[in-house]
Order: structure tokens, then sequence, then C-alpha cells
């Protein structure tokens, strides 16, 4: 049965790559979650050895079960208004472990954010909407666990680790 992705992309959505990609490649992701560590890895060799061709997409889907995944959600989100989603991203992934609130606090000033401005903004409802529209838009669209992909919009449940998933992507160009 074919599911596709039910939430079109928006200008809030996180975006990395060419806008006019052929391939577009929609994750789901907890910061805190383990299988999301190793596809972030993938993710990267994806990036590498794609480049132009794929326009990355990450959306949150902070699972309850992963107490400091939220608040990781939320630090993204507060560096994205700084214009550094890509930095926070990054770091949260290589740093799984150490999400605690004085942790993010570090990432924030590693990347050179105002940290009284990042403070504020993670305790944003707008922020923590933000996050909740994500999930409900990965629900609607039939995600329940992370990671998730959607290739041009159609639900990827193929493999992703080790090279599965760049050699599907390949097979699409």
């Amino acid at each position: 049965m074919r599911v596709e992705l039910q939430n079109p992309l928006t200008a809030e959505d996180h975006i990395r790559g060419p806008e006019t990609a052929p391939l577009e490649l929609v994750e789901y992701g907890d910061y805190q979650c383990p299988s999301c560590g190793e596809s972030y890895l993938v993710l990267k060799r994806v990036q590498q050895q794609l480049g132009k061709q794929v326009k990355y997409i990450f959306r949150n889907f902070p699972l309850t079960e992963h107490p400091d995944a939220f608040s990781a959600a939320m630090a993204a989100e507060a560096a994205a208004l700084q214009h550094k989603f890509w930095e926070m991203y990054d770091l949260l992934y290589s740093n799984q472990l150490y999400l605690g609130s004085n942790d993010l606090l570090g990432y924030a000033s590693e990347i050179g954010l105002d940290i009284n401005k990042f403070r504020r903004d993670t305790q944003s409802e707008v922020l923590a909407s933000k996050i909740q529209a994500d999930l409900d838009g990965g629900e609607q669209s039939g995600v329940t666990g992370t990671p998730n992909f959607y290739i041009n919009g159609e639900k990827y449940d193929g493999d992703w680790e080790g090279d599965g998933l760049i050699h599907y992507l390949k097979r699409l160009l």
C-alpha cells in the first residue's frame, strides 16, 4: 500500500540542498533516538555522494520515551530563529548522549547564539506549537517511530542502513 506525505513543504521547514533537486528526502527524526543517530551518519553520506541531486528536509518527531528529545528539538528550533539550525542539528546528533539543559546551553554558546534570546526561545509556545505541528503532520502521514523517511512524497520503508538508502536514491536518478 502506497503511503504519501500528507503535509507539503512550507517556508517553516528546514531544508538543505537545492530547491530544484530531483530527489526530495523528508525525515521525521528524534535527536535522542539511537537509530536516528545512525541515520544521521547515513544522511551525511547521502549528501556527500549525491550533493545537489538531493533536497533534504528535517522535521521533528520527538518520541515521549526519550526524555530529552523535546527539549533538544526546542533547542534546534531556537537556533533556527538565529539562522543556526543546521549547526545545532549537527551538534545534537554528534552528542546524542548529552542533551541536558546545560549541554544545550553549551552548544548554543559554541555556535555563537545570543544566549539570552536562546533561553527565551526554548520556552516559546510558538516553537512548541511548531514541533507539535511536525508531530501531527507525521502522524497524519503514517509516522509511528523514528527515523521515518519520505522520498518524493512517498513513504520509504526500505533499508536505509549502510548503503541501502544511497543505492535506492541512485536508482531513482
